[in-house]
């Protein structure tokens, strides 16, 4: 009986694994047209450089939007939006 029950679990993982190759393919397919369909305007304007071992003016006010000869309040304000947009409570 025992020998009986461990086959046929052998079987029924096997014929799964089958099934579930023979999805994958379709599902792919639609993950991958789906991912090209999505447009991602909001990344776009994100800084894309690499980081200097300092920070310099230049660098943060690429990061934050603003120009290097930016105002305080203009940068305090870049500065809140993005703290807003990533924070962990948000939403």
């Amino acid at each position: 009986r025992t020998m009986i029950a461990v086959g046929l679990g052998v079987a029924t993982v096997a014929f799964a694994g089958r099934y579930a190759f023979h999805l994958w393919k379709p599902l792919e397919q639609a993950m991958t047209e789906t991912a090209k369909r999505i447009s991602i305007p909001s990344l776009s304007s994100y800084y894309k450089g690499g980081f200097e071992q300092k920070m310099s003016r230049r660098e943060a006010g690429l990061i934050l939007g603003v120009s290097p000869s930016a105002d305080k309040a203009r940068i305090r304000t870049a500065h809140r939006r993005i703290m807003i947009l990533n924070h962990p409570d948000k939403g």
